[in-house]
């Protein structure tokens, strides 16, 4: 289904498109940044509930920056003091974050309307999203040419295909930027979810939130979800780790990076019963808590609070491009920047 959501204020169209399949799960996804506006997902005694958290209007989601369900680019994470040094010239990019630059700047991926088309497969229903990056964009070089692919199979996932290709070498790192409460959006914090992550290291930062270039042994630390773990157990434990980010805001390094997507994630809700599992190509995990959320009025007038949602997004690490020891982020004439992840969900939790 296709209906208007409204115009930006350069007087662009934005239309809203619904995916559903026979499970009764429901996708809507508005072509401004690409946005997944609502996800209404079974509980254990199929009941649907929206579990992502969004506003009812184009003029919130203008007005907002958190970046709710948005596709994210050209660089998602942060890129230290917004500085990219690439094949001996550099480059300046917008600080949106200060002093950093941001999810791709002022006016990232998620700000732009994109190119919508749907389709269908043996699979299930899905929506093809396509957008030109000119060159110079954001202080980026090259233009980029980007596709993302959602498809809602009938066994209750979310596939996310990323494609891209450039004429210059630039950096690319695209991920999804959805707010999860799977107890219901707007239906109190995610504290009690319990998270598994299939990570042994994660890349500590510094008092701004950059990465240091170490990686680091989650072992006795209150970022070690290699089994099962509320969100909330440790998030208020006096680590300076947890205390630049008011709680999780970190990159996790997954065990394997594979061409095809081995699972990274693993969260669980005990009122409902749902459950999300992740499986990534990707390298890395950001684990967002909703640390800045105090005060966002969503979607039906429900106020949201600080941890009130969870992002779960697959990505390469922050600050690569100023990192040499990461996994290089740089994509280059000829290649193909190809990335996917799927978000599978159930109702089985006891």
């Amino acid at each position: 289904m296709r209906t208007p959501f409204g115009v930006t204020p350069d007087g662009t169209p934005v239309e809203l498109f619904t995916l559903g399949n026979t499970e009764g799960m429901q996708l809507s996804v508005m072509s401004y940044g690409g946005a997944i506006v609502s996800l209404r997902v079974p509980d254990r005694d199929g009941n649907l509930d929206d579990i992502v958290l969004g506003f009812d209007s184009l003029d919130a989601y203008i007005r907002h920056s958190h970046y709710f369900g948005a596709i994210v680019g050209r660089y998602a994470n942060r890129i230290g003091r917004g500085r990219l040094q690439l094949d001996g010239s550099r480059y300046q990019l917008p600080i949106n974050d200060e002093p950093h630059h941001l999810h791709g700047g002022v006016r990232g991926f998620d700000r732009v309307a994109w190119q919508c088309e749907p389709f269908r497969d043996g699979r299930g229903e899905g929506l093809a999203l396509r957008h030109s990056s000119p060159d110079g964009d954001q202080g980026y070089p090259g233009t980029l040419n980007v596709e993302v692919r959602y498809l809602l199979h009938e066994g209750n996932e979310l596939q996310v295909d990323y494609l891209a290709a450039t004429d210059k070498p630039t950096p690319v790192n695209l991920t999804q930027h959805s707010y999860f409460n799977l107890a219901g959006a707007g239906r109190g914090d995610i504290l009690d979810h319990q998270l598994t992550i299939n990570a042994d290291a994660y890349t500590p930062v510094d008092c701004t939130l950059i990465p240091t270039g170490k990686t680091v042994p989650v072992a006795g630390t209150p970022f070690d979800f290699r089994t099962p773990v509320a969100i909330g157990a440790r998030i208020g434990d006096p680590d300076p780790q947890l205390e630049y980010a008011r709680g999780y805001d970190h990159n996790f390094v997954l065990r394997g990076e594979a061409p095809a997507p081995t699972h990274a994630a693993r969260v669980m809700e005990p009122a409902t019963g749902r459950s999300l599992d992740v499986f990534t190509t990707e390298p890395g995990l950001q684990l967002y808590s909703g640390n800045q959320l105090e005060g966002v009025v969503g979607r039906g007038g429900r106020r949201y609070g600080r941890h009130s949602g969870f992002c779960l997004e697959t990505q390469h690490f922050p600050d690569s491009p100023n990192q040499p020891v990461f996994p290089s982020t740089i994509l280059r004439p000829g290649a193909n920047y190809q990335s996917r992840t799927v978000f599978a969900f159930g109702g089985v939790f006891p």
